[in-house]
């Protein structure tokens, strides 16, 4: 564990932000230590180490140089007490239907995957607004070739099926693409 200067936790109880932060860093990898031996069912490692950083904030309130301890010592007594305190509390048996259940999927766990009605609704304006641009925004060429791509062909199925170039039907499909997602068109 590293050792702390002595003005260090005295700074930090008058309130000076930099102190607390230098306690903090020096204090951490006792922290981390002490959370990988205290996680348990309910009881993540970032949790463990919140309750580590409450312990410093503790020692640092409440530490006394004048009691003959160093601040290091003091600081990962109150640092470890927090933590199995915290490990205790998620282990009590009143814990126990919360830590060993099997949680209930989300939303976007759900398995079914058929949109609701507001879904269905935003999705029912955004095709018909499309629809909308395609036959404002699009010349002829255009449409067809989105149309062809949407309904499975390639470009040179396209291409072969209108009589034109391979590059021409690429060129105007990349045009549309650019139109309907509202880019500049050249």
């Amino acid at each position: 564990m590293h050792t702390v200067d002595k003005d260090l936790p005295v700074r930090a109880q008058q309130g000076d932000e930099n102190a607390l932060a230098a306690l903090i860093a020096r204090m951490m990898p006792a922290i981390r230590r002490g959370a990988a031996e205290c996680t348990a069912p309910g009881l993540e490692f970032d949790d463990v180490v919140q309750e580590g950083l409450i312990g410093l904030f503790h020692a640092v309130r409440g530490f006394d140089p004048a009691m003959g301890q160093t601040f290091t010592a003091y600081a990962a007594a109150c640092i470890r007490h927090a933590q199995q305190d915290a490990r205790r509390a998620a282990l009590r048996k009143k814990h126990a239907p919360l830590n060993f259940s099997v949680p209930l999927p989300t939303a976007e766990q759900s398995t079914d995957t058929r949109p609701g009605p507001e879904e269905q609704a935003i999705s029912g304006e955004q095709l018909a607004d499309t629809l909308r641009r395609m036959q404002t925004e699009l010349s002829e060429l255009e449409r067809r070739v989105v149309m062809a791509g949407l309904s499975g062909k390639t470009p040179a199925q396209t291409a072969q099926e209108l009589g034109l170039p391979t590059k021409n039907v690429a060129n105007a499909l990349a045009r549309a693409r650019r139109k309907l997602r509202g880019g500049p068109t050249i």
